[in-house]
């Protein structure tokens, strides 16, 4: 079983980049799908990106296109998450999951997920 850490959240003005870091142990990345999604209080959980096991196609949610940037580091067994130009409907809490049956969708129906990472957008 993975075991998955974010971190890089925080509070940031509007127009500013974050890089979100998941970080993995106990397993490889390698053996599972990725993705990242997000979660505010008022909105259903909601993918980001994903990327399907043994797979190097990274998949984003179409309105997120350009401003969101997936990527991972094999050597480090971690995954990252890079948004541009911040804006105050991106803020939310971030998750990052790894599904072991190896379908990335962007479907929040992964077995393994993080504590989630806290970005607000506000000036």
């Amino acid at each position: 079983q993975v075991q998955l850490v974010e971190s890089g959240g925080g509070l940031v003005k509007p127009g500013d980049s974050l890089t979100l870091s998941c970080a993995a142990s106990g397993a490889s990345l390698d053996d599972y799908a990725i993705g990242w999604f997000r979660q505010t209080k008022e909105k259903a959980r909601e993918g980001v990106a994903c990327i399907g096991r043994n797979r190097s196609t990274i998949y984003y949610k179409e309105s997120l296109k350009g401003r969101f940037t997936m990527s991972r580091d094999n050597a480090k067994n971690a995954m990252y998450l890079r948004i541009d130009s911040l804006q105050p409907e991106d803020t939310a809490v971030y998750y990052c999951a790894a599904d072991s049956t190896g379908w990335g969708t962007l479907t929040p129906r992964y077995d393994n997920w993080g504590q989630g990472t806290q970005v607000t957008v506000s000036s």
